[in-house]
């Protein structure tokens, strides 16, 4: 009789996918082999192609149990018709409101970044005036009546002439938080313009560049050594004690060595409240910036946090329910330099119900020690009331003592956007961080960069379903 010959892989299941090289959509078998997960996908005109999309299976396959009921938003844009990801947006078949909007004011930036999604730089000279941006931010605010998160963005936000009006403009609807995302250089150089921008707290926040220690690898990914000018947006930001978060876009083999190193200077800040770090998208002036087998994964940056000499162990890491594929999230009790991580003392059962918008400390002994080991810290940040509010309204907040202020919190972001390689229909159908666009609309991330921002090229399908539109 003869043996039966198994699989070399473990089949996990089947997703929609895009086609590496033309962007149609593809069908795409979900496998693990050798602890990795991979698409294998097949397109008709370019055949098989086989893309790993995480360096941890197991990790992988636990993210389903944080996943939860999405929150729809209060209004859509467009109808379904042609179907994801072509009625963008947001149409009634999205399964997750807007966590956290972003709106380009400006397509012109000071610098000319080779990993620049946007595609911006000094000879694209278009600024969004301020009734376009006020229009834009009313279609966010009816969507989502009181906003959790918006940034401010470009290009170079800070050069638009108007940036300050704009800001109070955002100050002046229901928004909870503001961030301004910027690469720093009119920080460290205006000490007036911060000053200004102190004021419009509490409620804002600075979403400052940061990608490295090292000259050669910030002229690889930004095309300046910006050491020194870092350094000075920090100085400053601290002076003005206005929260920032530090973003960091990673590249395997340029960067990822700086991790944990990004994490202690963090810390040595008074002002920051976290970081972030963003693996690099397939996408704009990154577009074919790193090979798809030689990318850096979420599960790469998550492993690398736990064996650092900072205090995140693996398990405080963890998926952000709204969209666990592409966030990880970890959030920690900040005393000086001295972090203490607590999402791994709350049961994942009472992160992921469908109800709670909060959960008080006082149900749960390990968080309501430490907690009350900063009791006697003075609040002179946000308040209680947001103190440990999640990074993207993803997470229930937690109620805290009045004597716990922003400035006790320390969080740490893992985004994995999706590209060309590991786009995945079911997962942009959860994604919560959007753009919102001058003509009205409320637009994935992914799908905006991939298919609908203006000029970016676009598959056959795409362009047949615009012409019979």
């Amino acid at each position: 009789m003869l043996a039966r010959k198994s699989a070399p892989y473990l089949f996990l299941g089947q997703t929609t996918s895009m086609c590496g090289h033309c962007l149609d959509l593809v069908p795409a078998k979900i496998i693990e082999q050798d602890g990795d997960v991979i698409f294998v996908k097949r397109c008709p005109s370019h055949g098989r192609q086989k893309v790993r999309v995480s360096t941890d299976a197991e990790y992988y396959k636990s993210i389903t149990g944080y996943l939860k009921p999405g929150d729809t938003p209060f209004v859509t844009q467009t109808r379904t018709e042609k179907g994801c990801p072509y009625d963008c947006g947001l149409c009634p078949d999205h399964e997750q409101h807007t966590c956290l909007a972003l709106l380009e004011i400006t397509d012109e930036c000071n610098l000319a970044c080779p990993v620049c999604f946007a595609d911006s730089g000094p000879t694209r000279k278009s600024f969004r005036s301020l009734p376009t941006v006020e229009r834009m931010l009313d279609v966010l605010v009816e969507s989502e009546n009181e906003p959790d998160l918006l940034q401010v963005s470009g290009g170079e936000p800070t050069i638009h002439p108007q940036i300050l009006d704009i800001l109070k403009a955002a100050k002046e609807r229901p928004i909870r938080h503001i961030m301004l995302n910027t690469n720093g250089v009119r920080i460290a150089k205006d000490k007036a313009f911060v000053d200004e921008l102190a004021k419009l707290a509490p409620g804002f926040e600075i979403y400052l560049q940061f990608d490295s220690f090292e000259r050669d690898a910030l002229l690889a990914l930004r095309g300046a050594d910006l050491r020194d000018i870092r350094r000075q947006a920090l100085e400053n930001l601290e002076a003005a004690n206005l929260s920032t978060t530090l973003v960091s876009v990673l590249v395997r083999g340029l960067n990822d060595h700086e991790i944990d190193r990004t994490i202690e200077y963090a810390l040595e800040f008074g002002c920051v409240r976290g970081v972030t770090f963003q693996p690099v998208q397939d996408a704009g002036r990154c577009d074919g910036y790193h090979a798809a087998d030689d990318r850096l994964f979420l599960t790469d940056v998550r492993r690398s946090i736990a064996s650092g000499s900072n205090a995140f162990a693996l398990e405080d890491i963890i998926p952000l329910p709204c969209n666990p594929p592409s966030i990880a999230i970890a959030y920690a009790l900040r005393n000086g330099k001295t972090v203490t991580p607590v999402t791994s003392l709350i049961p994942r059962e009472s992160l992921v119900e469908v109800a709670p918008n909060s959960i008080t400390f006082e149900k749960y002994p390990a968080v309501r020690a430490e907690i009350n080991k900063l009791m006697s810290l003075s609040s002179t940040g946000e308040g209680a009331a947001e103190a440990l509010h999640d990074f993207l309204c993803c997470l229930p907040q937690m109620e805290v003592p009045e004597s716990l202020g922003y400035e006790h919190v320390f969080r740490i972001a893992i985004i994995e956007f999706m590209d060309r390689h590991n786009f995945c229909v079911s997962n942009v159908k959860r994604s919560c961080i959007h753009f919102v666009t001058d003509d009205g609309r409320i637009i994935p991330f992914e799908t905006y960069n991939l298919l609908h921002r203006p000029d970016v090229r676009q598959p056959g399908d795409m362009r047949s379903a615009s012409a019979s539109a």
